[in-house]
C-alpha cells in the first residue's frame, strides 16, 4: 500500500510542476543589442515612440514646424495611416502639440515592471516610469 500512496504524492508533484511551469512567463528576448525593452508589449510601445520621434524630425526638416497631429505625420517617416490609431494593443498613445514642440506619452493599461509608462517631447529623449505616468522628470530610457 505504501508503494500506491509514494506513487499518488510523486504522480502529484509532476501535476504541480508541470503547473508552475506552464504558468511561469517566458523571458523576454532583446530584440536588438542594447534593447532597454522588459517585455514585448514594451518593445512595441517604444517602437512606436521613436518612429513617430523619427516622422517629427522629418516633418520639421521638410515644414519647419512640427505636425500638430499624429494625422499630420502620415508619410513621414515611416509613419502609416494605420499609426494614427491611439489604441496600441497594451497601450494608448496620447499626442498633444504646443507653441513650440509636441508631447507624446504611452501608458500602460496595466502599469507593471514589464509595462512602464512612457513619455518623449521634441528633444527626443524618451523617459519611463513603472509606478506612475512617466513625465520629462522620470528616469530616462537607457
Amino acid at each position: 500500500m505504501k508503494s500506491g500512496r509514494s506513487t499518488q504524492i510523486a504522480w502529484a508533484a509532476v501535476v504541480w510542476m508541470t503547473a508552475i511551469l506552464t504558468s511561469a512567463q517566458t523571458a523576454y528576448t532583446p530584440k536588438f543589442p542594447g534593447d532597454p525593452a522588459r517585455s514585448d508589449s514594451e518593445a512595441a510601445a517604444l517602437g512606436y515612440m521613436r518612429t513617430v520621434l523619427r516622422a517629427q524630425k522629418e516633418y520639421k526638416t521638410k515644414h519647419g514646424d512640427y505636425a500638430k497631429t499624429l494625422a499630420e505625420l502620415v508619410h513621414s517617416g515611416s509613419f502609416t495611416k494605420r499609426m494614427t490609431n491611439t489604441d496600441r494593443g497594451d497601450y494608448t498613445a496620447s499626442f498633444r502639440s504646443h507653441k513650440d514642440g509636441y508631447e507624446l506619452a504611452l501608458t500602460p493599461k496595466q502599469l507593471d515592471p514589464e509595462h512602464r509608462s512612457f513619455y518623449a517631447k521634441e528633444d527626443g529623449v524618451i523617459h519611463a516610469d513603472e509606478e506612475k505616468a512617466a513625465s520629462e522628470s522620470s528616469p530616462r530610457v537607457k
